[in-house]
């Protein structure tokens, strides 16, 4: 049994891995440590995924492009041959604007440390470069990157042999496109971001993301999902959130989805605890959004769509997953 959340700390934008070594890791976006410590990419770790480990930061040396910023945000971390491979979003010095890039590192371990590659994957406008998600597409043997969107798309392109880059020759396809005004607060679909791909019961290509605002005093956001027969669309965009608020949880978004050892989907992703909503922030010592990791179940409905039960985050104690291989 555990109840929510598994990791009560500021622990945003999270993506989980097992590893080789029978340990779950953790990443999340950077952040400051009650102790004023900053954190540039976090990592934890947990035997049966409801209790968590902090182990420090993944990335301890910024890449030289961005060594003076302090925006390292949503981390994704994947394995291939022996190495761990660390897709993120990150500001570079040099950005006209403000303006984002993706960036890859690469380390030994799953607890890093990573180092990156010396230059962004791909950089700006705005917003556009965040949240990235590598998937390996086990029919075609693609490999692939997701991410997207600052009031754009989510896009997908084919990544190259090594990882480090795109592919050449490749170029990006955008797969779901934002809906409605920037201007409508309530419309979920209004900015959509932070893609997950997760193929699911009956062969389903699941595109979960999320829409609106993750933070802030105006913070509304919720998981969505789309599906698809190919990894690179077209998608069918569930109007209907997969997760939404509710009294005890404000703004849950940004997730990943892992299968347990018995075979069940659980949906992994952050949201503000409304008793402790804030916490001193790097750029907000007067406090910002705090979002907590919480992890609840997927159940697929008799059409296919995934779903949180009853819509929400759990708040109670309820069975956790099952990480040992069952006899």
């Amino acid at each position: 049994m555990y109840t929510n959340p598994i990791f009560d700390d500021n622990f945003p934008d999270p993506t989980l891995l097992r590893a080789p070594d029978g340990w779950y890791y953790a990443y999340g976006t950077q952040t400051r440590r009650a102790d004023g410590r900053i954190v540039n990419i976090q990592v934890a770790r947990s035997r049966e995924l409801t209790a968590w480990e902090f182990l420090g930061d993944a990335l301890p040396a910024k890449p030289a492009w961005a060594a003076g910023t302090q925006k390292f945000w949503a981390p994704h971390v994947s394995e291939a041959g022996g190495r761990y491979y660390l897709y993120y979003s990150a500001r570079p010095d040099a950005a006209p604007d403000g303006a984002l890039a993706l960036a890859v590192a690469v380390a030994a371990g799953p607890a890093g440390p990573f180092v990156d590659s010396g230059q962004p994957l791909l950089a700006g406008p705005g917003f556009t470069c965040i949240d990235p998600m590598a998937y390996d597409d086990p029919a075609t043997g693609q490999r692939l990157l997701y991410w997207g969107s600052g009031f754009g798309p989510l896009w997908v392109r084919e990544l190259a042999a090594d990882r480090l880059g795109f592919a050449p020759g490749s170029t990006a396809r955008a797969l779901v496109q934002p809906s409605g005004s920037p201007d409508e607060d309530d419309d979920y679909h209004r900015l959509v971001e932070a893609s997950w791909l997760h193929r699911g019961p009956g062969g389903w290509y699941y595109l979960f993301f999320s829409g609106n605002n993750c933070c802030g005093a105006r913070a509304h956001y919720a998981v969505l999902v789309a599906r698809s027969r190919h990894a690179t669309g077209p998608f069918e965009v569930q109007k209907a959130p997969v997760v939404a608020a509710n009294a005890h949880w404000q703004a849950p978004g940004h997730n990943c989805v892992l299968t347990d050892a018995a075979g069940q989907d659980w949906l992994a992703y952050h949201a503000i605890d409304v008793r402790r909503p804030t916490f001193a922030a790097i750029d907000d010592s007067e406090g910002y959004s705090r979002r907590a990791l919480l992890l609840d179940r997927l159940e697929y409905g008799p059409d296919g769509w995934p779903r949180v039960a009853g819509g929400s985050p759990s708040w109670g104690p309820q069975p956790g997953p099952v990480t040992q291989s069952v006899l």
